[in-house]
């Protein structure tokens, strides 16, 4: 542990933390000085992951809980503020791609349970960490977002419909609280090796399209985005570096988010990595004219 780190003193709940990026998010916040929470469904991925980060002097606890769930992420919540006393900052991390295929062939179920993970797995521990935060007039709400909430995905609708849905989220709730000097953005960490992208691969071309198969089987031969890069904006967004950024949909490999600080004021007042509609004048035309 960095006792000089930029998290010094601070207190993280990470979902989805046992393993990917979640795991490689709370190394970094572990190396700079922050004590966590890890939660995930797996106890064995749990206790395996606090074994490797407690090799550090930051405590590092973890807890199994059903993010979709209001009284399991409550008890995190209540949990976590027990064991440190206070929470400063949320790593909405936890997602799964859903079930894959046409949207009339799917099973509903598993589609709707989709939503429930990444969707409503989301706002529950932000609505759940909120009246602390409030109380303090202090924290910062990550949310991991991804391709899915910029482009259309054929064949992977609930994850498309749903990282759709928490970037619009974090832009409305960051609106909500900015007077209470809390701070909500979601992350864009690039094209990850992960579970994630062995799902896809396991499935095939049949189910998730010979294109985006064919795309993910490059990008697993070619090894992806490291982990580090995105834990590195999202180490920096939890940080008092990137205060009063909010609001905002943030690549961790494409934007250059380093320097943003430089443009606080610039940022605060545009649309700037935001989600919004373009209009013909955006791309140089002009269909007003009645011909």
């Amino acid at each position: 542990m960095n006792i000089n780190g930029k998290l010094k003193g601070l207190s993280a709940i990470i979902t989805g933390g046992s393993q990917g990026l979640g795991y490689e998010i709370a190394k970094q916040f572990v190396t700079e000085g922050a004590n966590i929470m890890l939660c995930a469904r797996n106890i064995d991925s749990l206790h395996t992951a606090q074994q490797e980060l407690n090799k550090d002097t930051s405590k590092v606890l973890v807890k199994t809980c059903d993010i979709s769930k209001l009284d399991q992420v409550e008890d995190l919540v209540a949990t976590t503020l027990e064991a440190f006393q206070k929470i400063d900052i949320l790593v909405a991390n936890a997602g799964v791609y859903g079930t894959k295929g046409p949207i009339d062939e799917i099973n509903w179920d598993e589609w709707s349970r989709a939503i429930d993970i990444n969707l409503k797995g989301t706002v529950i521990p932000c609505r759940s960490v909120l009246p602390h935060f409030k109380k303090n007039k202090a924290g910062k709400i990550i949310i991991l977002s991804g391709g899915g909430a910029t482009k259309p995905m054929p064949y992977m609708s609930a994850y498309a419909a749903s990282k759709a849905a928490v970037v619009r989220f974090a832009e409305t709730l960051a609106e909500e609280v900015k007077h209470f000097n809390i701070d909500v953005n979601t992350v864009a960490p690039g094209a990850l090796n992960t579970r994630l992208l062995d799902e896809i691969l396991e499935a095939g071309p049949d189910k998730v399209g010979k294109s985006f198969y064919e795309q993910s089987l490059k990008q697993k031969n070619q090894g992806g985005t490291p982990l580090h890069v995105g834990a590195n904006l999202c180490t920096f967004l939890a940080s008092k570096e990137s205060n009063g950024i909010t609001g905002k949909l943030i690549s961790a490999v494409w934007d250059p988010w380093k320097n943003l600080p430089d443009y606080i004021d610039e940022l605060q007042d545009s649309d700037i990595y935001t989600l919004r509609r373009i209009i013909p004048q955006d791309r140089g035309k002009n269909w007003d004219d009645i011909k």
